[in-house]
């Protein structure tokens, strides 16, 4: 394999960088879901328990750190940085996609950071298009160990690869091989976009797959097919088809209608404390930031720490004027009748 995929990452890193990697006529949604204030809110600030369970793992805050990179040494310091901040905090960590450290094994040092983090919940991460392409549970078995994380997310990114030169464009029986995969499986595997969103259709579709969650990674964010057509040509030459995707606020409340109790992670646009908050009202277990750390995590562990301390501080403010408790208050009130969350 040639040296294309990893100065492929390099490129990707930049051009997320950039704002016109962000979607420019699209939001999250978020903005419109009403979040309630209470003057007498009968709770102190330093009382607001954050804390909850996701995937088995107690986090101090409903919190992962998103999916971003590896494979490139500017990619090991970011990924290094990010886990110091994750274990600091209590929170989780997502990788970013680690074909290239299957593929290239000089590589897997950038993805490699339990001994910068070694409790944190770490989730890695793989290209669903590989697995028709020759991937399998060996694969993402292999991903995950090589790593020591607890579970592996498969990542879909059509529109993402319809936009490489060369990308994977061939999707037909994806929905079957999934399901043959994650029942062949003996890790914890999640389903995630990229940044262009999970549906209602996809929720049908992967019902009773046995997928642990689903990240909805909505629209409004970072548009990973801008994010290609920027590294690959320095500009944005189909900027319609770059606004595609769904909304952050739809894909919950579409995906949560579905899979009334599946554990969902809300990204793709998360940007405050109050963003988060929103979405655990529509029925977020937890939510994923990625972007707003990249510029914070080339500087050092510090300063990641900060933005994130910043952002669990806003969300517990924002519990703290809506009355809530804890986040559990928060979601028992965005989904009254919900139950444990399933498989599905």
């Amino acid at each position: 394999m040639s040296s294309d995929l990893k100065v492929r990452k390099l490129r990707h890193i930049d051009a997320c960088l950039l704002e016109e990697s962000q979607y420019q006529g699209v939001t999250t949604g978020l903005e419109s879901v009403p979040w309630p204030y209470c003057a007498l809110p009968e709770l102190g600030l330093d009382d607001i328990d954050l804390g909850c369970t996701f995937l088995g793992r107690r986090l101090l805050a409903p919190l992962l750190i998103g999916a971003m990179t590896g494979g490139a040494e500017k990619s090991a310091l970011i990924n290094r940085n990010l886990a110091t901040a994750a274990r600091r905090l209590g929170l989780g960590l997502m990788l970013g996609s680690q074909r290239v450290m299957l593929e290239r094994p000089e590589t897997r040092g950038s993805f490699q950071v339990r001994e910068y983090a070694p409790d944190i919940l770490l989730i890695g991460n793989l290209g669903a298009a590989q697995l028709l392409k020759g991937y399998g549970p060996e694969e993402l078995e292999l991903a995950a160990a090589l790593v020591e994380a607890d579970a592996l997310a498969i990542h879909l990114n059509p529109l993402q690869e319809a936009m490489q030169t060369g990308g994977d464009t061939h999707w037909a029986g994806m929905v079957e091989r999934l399901r043959e995969v994650v029942s062949e499986t003996r890790i914890p595997l999640l389903l995630k976009e990229v940044g262009h969103g999970l549906g209602a259709q996809v929720a049908r579709q992967v019902a009773g797959a046995g997928f642990a969650a689903l990240d909805v990674a909505g629209a409004g964010g970072t548009s990973w097919a801008r994010v290609e057509q920027l590294a690959e040509r320095g500009l944005v030459y189909s900027p319609n088809l770059c606004e595609l995707g769904i909304p952050t606020a739809q894909a919950l409340r579409e995906v949560r209608g579905v899979l009334p109790a599946m554990s969902l992670v809300a990204s793709g646009g998360i940007r405050s404390g109050l963003d988060a908050a929103r979405a655990l009202l529509l029925g977020a277990d937890v939510v994923a930031v990625a972007r707003p750390l990249l510029a914070p995590a080339l500087e050092s562990a510090e300063a990641a720490e900060a933005w994130l301390r910043q952002f669990v501080w806003e969300l517990k403010v924002a519990l703290f004027v809506g009355g809530y408790g804890s986040v559990t208050d928060v979601k028992r009130a965005g989904r009254p009748e919900s139950g444990a969350s399933q498989q599905v």
